[in-house]
């Protein structure tokens, strides 16, 4: 399995990183990266990986101005694309078919092969705009996943609600991780 990561520069590339660490550890899946610009600063603000580390955590990395990459083709197969996280600016672009980096342009390819596309959406409040793209997007197939917490599973850290979101978005690609915790109805204590 070929799944396209991306990290752009809303808030919140720990999803991205964590995503990433997670999909190293299972060996039929191959990560191909795509840090936008914006994506390396903020990732470089919020928190404590290097560049490097997060590159080695991935089997393929590409420049985002790269849009002769093989992956910016239908031809090459991949099963899905993961943005984690998709800033407003992200997913604008790809609703209007922008195309002008290589995100933009994996996801216009994603789209177009009517391949998986989860997007782990960065904003709040939003605004008429951000929501319109969403439907917009969710309307063609794409996987809306705002990267909201859960607290049936009662995180005690910010590691464990971060760690469930990252699950949980994989478990959209069809892989079954035991470390899910899911819902399993209201029980009494």
């Amino acid at each position: 399995m070929n799944v396209i990561v991306s990290i752009t520069g809303a808030t919140g590339s720990i999803f991205g990183i964590r995503i990433l660490e997670i999909l190293k550890d299972i060996k039929e899946v191959k990560t191909h990266l795509i840090l936008s610009s914006w994506g390396k600063k903020t990732l470089e603000a919020e928190t404590n990986y290097t560049m490097e580390e997060v590159e080695q955590l991935a089997d393929f990395i590409y420049e985002t101005a790269d849009l002769g990459a093989r992956i910016s083709s239908g031809s090459f197969q991949v099963d899905a694309m993961i943005i984690a996280p998709c800033s407003m600016k992200t997913l604008a672009s790809i609703r209007i078919g922008l195309a002008d980096n290589l995100v933009s342009r994996a996801a216009d390819v994603i789209l177009k092969e009517r391949r998986k596309l989860i997007l782990l959406t960065r904003e709040t409040p939003l605004n008429t705009i951000h929501l319109e793209n969403m439907l917009a997007l969710s309307k063609m197939g794409t996987i809306i996943l705002p990267p909201m917490p859960a607290f049936y599973n009662n995180p005690q850290t910010i590691n464990d609600i971060v760690n469930h979101i990252a699950y949980r978005t994989v478990d959209q690609l069809g892989i079954i991780l035991p470390n899910l915790k899911r819902w399993d109805g209201l029980r009494e204590k």
